[in-house]
């Protein structure tokens, strides 16, 4: 008689942690420290940013305030979401088998069938929490979005706005497209530390083919007289600004802002956290498997007043 090797397992509150961290914090904008990220919010949490007016005085013997303090609040309070997938053992059996013999550019293989499966799932979601960060629609026509922070802006009067140009970024443009948003950050934000210009995929591709020498006004050498050769996927900056690809972000659209002022926020040690691998063969006799995973996200952002979007 043939023996059923059982793989279901579940995991909830923090033991859940690591597998919803890695399922949310390996999207590229969060892995790549493009956003402060907010971990162990359970229910809420009210994101306050201090401004003040000028604080130097001239010197007297006598106290008096000199200056105004402004304190803004914004709420960021995660949705809760989950994940339902039935699989079939069988669709990746080949698959596994494959890492688990070497044939794989996997750097960590995974040890069991289970993890193999759990990496799958993880690395899905991070790709659709990758778009959420930036483009997600609560309540739109695609279920599981909470509101991204391209759509927080667009709906936010004090976000500085520059309008994209019509027919889209190209390498003849790009450079008067990025230099209408830096001209828009505000000067007392120009040169901090951790500004960045996040840009869509395809205006970086462009910024680099008009550094190659495909813009008119550089020439057809480039930069380096290499062409786009000199790019291997390193640090971009333009205007003494940090680029950010953000794959997230749609064709045509970008944001200024300080890395400071962008939240990410979850409950990575929240009760409500859940991840399950149910193995169907004991309950209906199938090679199904099935995966549960409950977590929350959300984003945010300080202030708007101190945020570009260009869309």
């Amino acid at each position: 008689m043939a023996t059923t090797t059982s793989i279901t397992t579940t995991y909830a509150g923090e033991f859940a942690g690591k597998y919803i961290s890695a399922a949310l914090l390996s999207a590229n904008t969060i892995e790549r420290g493009g956003i402060e990220v907010k971990p162990n919010i359970k229910f809420k949490e009210v994101i306050k940013k201090l401004a003040t007016g000028s604080l130097i005085a001239d010197g007297s013997c006598d106290f008096a305030a000199t200056s105004s303090v402004t304190l803004t609040e914004r709420i960021i309070e995660p949705e809760t979401f989950q994940v339902n997938l039935q699989l079939c053992k069988a669709d990746f059996r080949s698959d596994w088998e494959a890492v688990s013999m070497g044939y794989s550019a996997f750097d960590v293989l995974p040890k069991t069938f289970q993890d193999f499966l759990l990496a799958h799932v993880v690395a899905k979601v991070a790709e659709q929490n990758e778009s959420n960060i930036w483009t997600g629609n609560l309540g739109g026509a695609q279920a599981g979005e909470y509101n991204g922070l391209v759509t927080l802006a667009t709906a936010d009067a004090t976000v500085i706005d520059v309008a994209a140009v019509g027919g889209g970024v190209n390498a003849a443009n790009v450079i008067a497209q990025l230099g209408a948003i830096v001209d828009a950050i505000p000067s007392a934000l120009y040169g901090k530390e951790d500004m960045y210009l996040y840009v869509s995929q395809n205006i970086a591709r462009a910024y680099v083919r008009a550094l190659g020498g495909f813009a008119s006004n550089l020439g057809g050498a480039g930069t380096m007289n290499e062409g786009t050769q000199w790019y291997n996927g390193g640090e971009l900056s333009f205007d003494g600004v940090r680029i950010f690809v953000a794959n997230g972000l749609n064709d045509n659209s970008a944001m200024a802002a300080q890395k400071s002022n962008l939240y990410f926020g979850t409950g990575l040690l929240s009760d409500h956290n859940e991840v399950k691998v149910i193995d169907m063969a004991d309950l209906d006799g199938s090679q199904n498997v099935r995966m549960v995973m409950r977590f929350t996200a959300a984003v945010q952002y300080g202030v708007g007043a101190e945020i570009v979007l260009y869309s």
